[in-house]
């Protein structure tokens, strides 16, 4: 199941992202360190009740963010849509004893599906360049790979935006 997340599952949510991040290092995966994510971006989340988690037995074994908002990093990019209404994915996170099980997918139809029910043209994320299974799952979505982002505190390798536009 897949719901709005609550206070009280802050930290786990922060457990696991920070064991993402220990998995993606030891693979050799620069792409999260302990200055992304962190608890600020997902209280701000859930403020703004755009964080959601997905659970196993009541247990939270995932996140995903579904924002309305544009973060300013994408304002030089060149979308394939006009901006408009869409949803931008950040923070997709999935513990690692449960990945490779099919919970990333569930993850993100559940966003591309709530996108679709709210009247949105478009999704829009973007992935780190130095984890190439990320990208193959997304462009084997629909995605279609643009021009590179930088952030800095994450990386020196770019991170690319990526849009899925519906009919």
């Amino acid at each position: 199941m897949i719901r709005l997340a609550k206070l009280s599952e802050i930290e786990q949510i922060m457990a696991i992202t920070r064991a993402c991040a220990h998995k993606m290092i030891s693979e050799n995966i620069f792409q999260w360190n302990e200055h992304y994510p962190n608890v600020d971006a997902f209280m701000e989340d859930l403020e703004r009740e755009e964080l959601f988690v997905l659970l196993n037995k009541e247990r939270v074994i995932g996140s995903i963010t579904i924002s309305s908002r544009k973060d300013v990093e994408y304002e030089a990019i060149d979308w394939l849509t006009e901006d408009g209404h869409q949803y931008y994915i950040h923070r997709l996170a999935v513990d690692p004893s449960f990945q490779h099980q099919g919970n990333a997918k569930k993850l993100m139809d559940f966003a591309e599906d709530y996108a679709i029910k709210n009247g949105a043209t478009s999704v829009r994320l973007d992935t780190f360049s130095g984890n190439p299974r990320n990208e193959r799952f997304y462009e084997a979505r629909g995605y279609s790979k643009l021009a590179p982002v930088f952030f800095p505190k994450q990386s020196d390798l770019p991170f690319y935006c990526y849009e899925r536009v519906f009919d």
